[in-house]
């Protein structure tokens, strides 16, 4: 189906409160810890948004960065975002890359191993080794979804206190690859040397009640699609308690604590 200029806009904007603000913190420790080196060739698996490209260029000074993603929508919204000449998008699968072998100094991927299916998870790594240069390096991160990213983790906490079938949803038990241990044995098996894996610890700050609660509510990611199914008397339930819990009082800005694991490798 088409999408209109305002369905695309729609998309990004959605994925950008909940998930991407967050991913832009995260992503310029995370080029500092894998120190792939200036002035190549970057190619960013799953750009979504932009927020790992935005940081390859403010630190890198790339010669290219190629973006690939599946949806159209997030590209659209990076395209405007991004105005720069080195970079370029293609729409594709992490699983088969529309990219040439052999051509990138440094490939990455920021917060999408883990929603790919499970038997499609090795086969992203492999086309990410794929697709770098011998010598190159093949990196990632995720989030700490069971005990290290705690403004959904409470949502989910409380969700599921108020519904027990709520635990079908939980990201905090959907991803058993986001974990130090996993990401190392998944990028061994896709044929990387010298992996090595790392935590990136930082805060979110919410300026106020309102800023953690609205974005559950643009219909993004699993968390917000649970809300928007709920009948709107269980949705203020689930705010009420969610008020309760927050260590601030409705009007003052808080802080809650994020982990990122990040996993790097050798061709």
């Amino acid at each position: 189906m088409n999408q209109n200029p305002t369905q695309l806009a729609t998309a990004g904007e959605a994925y950008e409160p909940l998930t991407g603000r967050w991913s832009r913190m995260v992503a310029p420790l995370f080029l500092e810890w894998i120190d792939a080196g200036r002035n190549g060739r970057w190619l960013d698996v799953g750009c979504g948004t932009g927020a790992l490209i935005q940081a390859i260029l403010d630190a890198e000074e790339p010669k290219e960065v190629v973006g690939v993603d599946p949806s159209s929508a997030y590209i659209a919204y990076a395209r405007r975002e991004i105005r720069d000449p080195r970079v370029r998008y293609e729409v594709g699968d992490a699983r088969a890359l529309p990219v040439a072998s052999n051509q990138y100094d440094a490939v990455v991927s920021g917060l999408v191993i883990n929603v790919l299916p499970p038997s499609g998870q090795l086969s992203a790594v492999r086309e990410m080794t794929r697709a770098a240069r011998r010598g190159g390096t093949v990196g990632a991160y995720v989030w700490d979804y069971a005990g290290g990213l705690a403004p959904r983790a409470l949502f989910w906490s409380v969700a599921t206190a108020l519904d027990p079938a709520a635990e079908e949803l939980d990201e905090r038990v959907q991803y058993p690859i986001c974990q130090p241990d996993q990401l190392a044995r998944l990028f061994q098996s896709a044929g990387l040397h010298a992996v090595e894996t790392a935590d990136i610890e930082l805060e979110a700050t919410f300026s106020d009640f309102e800023d953690y609660w609205d974005p559950f509510l643009a219909g993004y990611g699993p968390a917000s699609a649970y809300l928007l199914s709920l009948p709107a008397d269980a949705q203020q339930a689930l705010r009420d308690r969610l008020r309760a819990e927050l260590p601030a009082a409705e009007y003052e800005p808080f802080r809650l604590p994020i982990r990122a694991f990040s996993v790097r490798g050798v061709k």
